[in-house]
């Protein structure tokens, strides 16, 4: 019971409330960002995708966590969690200065990501849930390093929060892979290649 209550009041807070980091927002105060009308737009749209990827982060981990019956894991989940929400933070209050909102799909982003994750927990064992992870870091990792090359290069502030990211994503997938994380089948991996690639389609506009 009290892990469900847990799953609950992180869905409830990551989708309901305003999240709050606990490390200082890693933009750079010395080089503000000059962005015409069209580049803050654009910076938007993708710090709009980059939120969503969050959003469904704290799905994963929360489900993951909920799923395994192994308290080192659970707590591996729930530490890679919290600097998740800092990553949520940063891009929701980045979403805010861009005058951006986020996505009206979050619930549905949410609801996807944490019953994947509760399946390949529950289904595949642990160390099937830390494949998954690892697959989605990487995913998540090469998806950040192409919004390095596609924000407007005034947006220091959106590029200081995406390299930050991108480098902790990389660590989670590394620290996932040394708990004992199985590859995932390559139909899988095609399979998210192929959601991911709906998701940020979609939250880019909506």
């Amino acid at each position: 019971m009290d892990a469900l209550l847990t799953a609950a009041d992180t869905a409830l807070r990551t989708l309901f409330a305003r999240p709050r980091s606990a490390r200082a927002c890693p933009t750079l105060p010395a080089e503000p960002s000059q962005l015409t009308a069209a580049e803050a737009r654009e910076a938007g749209a993708l710090m709009r995708v980059n939120h969503v990827g969050e959003v469904c982060a704290q799905a994963l981990y929360a489900s993951q966590a909920l799923a395994t019956n192994n308290p080192v894991l659970r707590a591996h989940f729930e530490a890679a969690a919290r600097e998740e929400t800092d990553h949520l933070a940063w891009t929701r209050a980045r979403l805010d200065e861009l005058g951006a909102r986020p996505s009206l799909l979050n619930p549905l982003w949410y609801a996807g990501a944490f019953g994947i994750g509760l399946l390949a927990g529950r289904l595949g064992g642990d160390r099937l849930s830390l494949g998954f992870v690892v697959e989605t870091e990487r995913q998540v990792e090469a998806h950040l390093a192409s919004h390095m090359e596609r924000l407007p290069a005034g947006d220091q502030a959106s590029r200081a929060i995406v390299a930050q990211m991108r480098d902790e994503e990389g660590r989670h997938a590394d620290e996932a892979l040394a708990a004992g994380a199985l590859p995932m089948p390559q139909p899988i991996r095609q399979l998210m290649r192929g959601a991911a690639r709906v998701m940020t389609l979609t939250a880019h506009r909506i």
